[in-house]
């Protein structure tokens, strides 16, 4: 999908790679708040319910660092289990059925969601499971949103690294040095899971009191 929405592709279809782009940024950061946020309601009403009272903060954060534990294992194989995960990916006939801001939209909309395409690692379940704790500890639903937003965002950075892919040649180089890079990335998203869960533990001395 990379090659197909950088202004080369977008060119060959008589689209306007801004247009595009914008449509799918902003459609993916929306999606993530929107999911983000969901979550955050769940996360402010389970804190805020009679039967169950606020969530202790150490508590939470003790579950974050074994979430990002459990997820970096997954990550790096040292677990033997999957992710969960739809196998479906964007319907790229879109490409030539729709103007580009509509498939920009239903692309980065789908991606931003997270679980309505493939999902690729696990670290997806750690960002959003972050935004239920952290929503049913401060009880403020608008952070779970704020998590998913960023997650949306962020799902939008590869399509933004096309920008300079402007010919033919270029976005052949650049696509194999992106492909090259897959193993770098995930040591990265193992690593920042594991950051996660290192920052999640040294809280927990400091809002246990």
């Amino acid at each position: 999908m990379l090659a197909s929405i950088s202004p080369v592709g977008e060119a060959g279809r008589g689209q306007r790679w801004t247009i595009t782009v914008t449509a799918f940024t902003l459609a993916s950061t929306a999606a993530g708040a929107a999911v983000g946020g969901a979550l955050g309601l769940a996360g402010a009403w389970i804190a805020g319910a009679a039967l169950v009272g606020a969530w202790s903060p150490a508590i939470a954060a003790v579950v974050l660092g074994v979430l990002a534990v459990l997820g970096a294992s997954v990550d790096a194989g040292r677990l033997p289990l999957t992710v969960p995960s739809w196998r479906r990916q964007v319907d790229e006939r879109w490409l030539t059925s729709f103007r580009g801001w509509v498939y920009g939209a239903g692309f980065g909309a789908q991606l931003g969601a997270a679980v309505l395409t493939v999902v690729p690692t696990a670290a997806t379940y750690v960002a959003f499971g972050s935004a239920l704790l952290v929503a049913g500890v401060s009880g403020q639903a608008v952070a779970g949103a704020a998590i998913g937003a960023t997650f949306g965002l962020g799902r939008a950075v590869p399509v933004l690294a096309t920008a300079r892919w402007r010919d033919p040649e270029r976005l052949r180089a650049s696509f194999h040095r992106f492909d090259a890079s897959r193993t770098r990335a995930a040591t990265a998203t193992v690593a920042g899971q594991l950051v996660v869960a290192a920052g999640a533990v040294a809280l927990v001395p400091f809002v246990a009191s």
